[in-house]
C-alpha cells in the first residue's frame, strides 16, 4: 500500500479507506464530465432499438425518450429473456468510455491510494439496471470472485451512477471492513440467468450492511475483496452505472478478461495510453 499521499484525496479520506474498505465521493463529475459516456450509453441504446425494430419486437425506437426512461420503455412490454440477449453489461470500447476511465478526478482518486502508477482493469462495465429485471439485482458477492487466480491485489472497483442511485432503484450496498477477508467460496447463481458470482447467506457474518444512495456523478471506491450487492430496481426508469477497476502497473493486467490500459505513468508518461490506442486494443501508446 502506497503510504505517500499525493492525488486528490485527504490524509482522512485514506484512513477512512484503509479502514473501511470503501469511500464515497458525492459528486465527483459534473455533467460535463460524464457527457461523453452517457453519449456512448445512447449509442449502445440505439444499437439495441435497432435490432428490436429489425426483429420486430418493437414498433417505435424511442429515439425522442429521455437518457434515464428510453431502454427501460423499449423493454417494458418485452420479457428478462429479451433483455439479457443483450448482456447483464455492456464492455463495449466506445470513446465515451475511455474519456471516463482516463478523467484525472477518477485518476487522483485512485492514485491517493495505489500510487500513480495506474493501470485500468480490462473488467470495466455499464450496468443498465431496468425495471422488473433480474440481471438489476446482483447478489451478495466480491469482485475478486472474478478473477480468482488473479495475483493482482490491491484491485480498487470505482463504482459511479450516472443517475442518482437510491434504495428504490437499486443502490450499492456494502459491509464495511470486509476486504481483510480471503476470497471466500463462491457459486454461480442458477435463478435468473445472469451468472453472477453469489456468496451464501451463512458466509456474510455479521457486519451490518450499509446502503450507499448517491447522487450522479458520484464515485464509490471500495477493495476488491470488498463484499457488496445491489437490489433490484422497482423504479420506472434505468439505474444507469458503470464500474471501474484500477491496480498498479506491477500487478497481473489480467488478459484472459481483455486488454486493459496504462492510465497514469509518472515514471513513464510517454506510455500512456491514447484514445486510438485503447480502441485498437492496445495496452500502451505507440507512436
Amino acid at each position: 500500500m502506497n503510504m505517500n499521499i499525493s492525488g486528490s484525496l485527504t490524509k482522512e479520506q485514506i484512513d477512512f479507506y484503509n479502514e473501511e474498505g470503501y469511500l464515497v465521493l458525492p459528486r465527483l463529475l459534473t455533467d460535463q464530465d460524464m457527457a461523453p459516456v452517457k453519449e456512448a450509453m445512447n449509442q449502445k441504446v440505439s444499437m439495441i432499438a435497432d435490432e428490436l425494430y429489425r426483429e420486430g419486437l418493437i414498433t417505435d425506437r424511442l429515439e425522442e425518450r429521455p437518457f434515464p426512461l428510453r431502454l427501460a420503455e423499449l423493454f417494458q412490454n418485452l420479457t428478462a429473456e429479451d433483455f439479457l440477449k443483450h448482456g447483464r453489461s455492456w464492455r463495449d470500447r466506445l470513446p465515451g468510455y475511455f474519456d471516463l476511465m482516463s478523467n484525472p478526478k477518477i485518476l487522483d482518486a485512485v492514485e491517493s491510494l495505489i500510487g500513480g502508477e495506474l493501470f485500468s482493469n480490462p473488467v470495466y462495465n455499464t450496468r443498465p439496471k431496468i425495471p422488473k429485471v433480474a440481471a438489476g439485482a446482483v447478489p451478495w458477492h466480491q469482485d475478486k470472485s472474478y478473477w480468482p487466480d488473479a495475483n493482482s491485489n490491491p484491485v480498487i472497483t470505482v463504482w459511479i451512477p450516472l443517475v442518482d442511485a437510491n434504495e428504490v432503484n437499486g443502490c450499492l450496498q456494502i459491509k464495511p471492513r470486509t476486504h481483510r477477508k480471503r476470497l471466500l467460496k463462491w457459486h454461480q447463481e442458477q435463478q435468473t440467468g445472469t451468472g453472477y458470482t453469489s456468496l451464501k447467506n451463512s458466509q456474510l457474518g455479521k457486519t451490518d450492511t450499509v446502503p450507499l444512495p448517491v447522487p450522479a456523478g458520484s464515485a464509490i471506491l471500495f477493495n476488491d475483496r470488498c463484499l457488496h450487492m445491489s437490489t433490484p430496481n422497482l423504479s420506472n426508469e434505468v439505474r444507469w452505472s458503470v464500474d471501474l477497476r484500477y491496480q498498479p502497473t506491477d500487478q497481473d493486467p489480467m488478459l484472459a478478461h481483455g486488454v486493459g490500459f496504462l492510465a497514469r505513468s509518472h515514471r513513464h508518461p510517454e506510455r500512456v495510453a491514447r484514445l486510438e490506442d485503447w480502441l485498437a486494443g492496445r495496452a500502451e501508446r505507440v507512436e
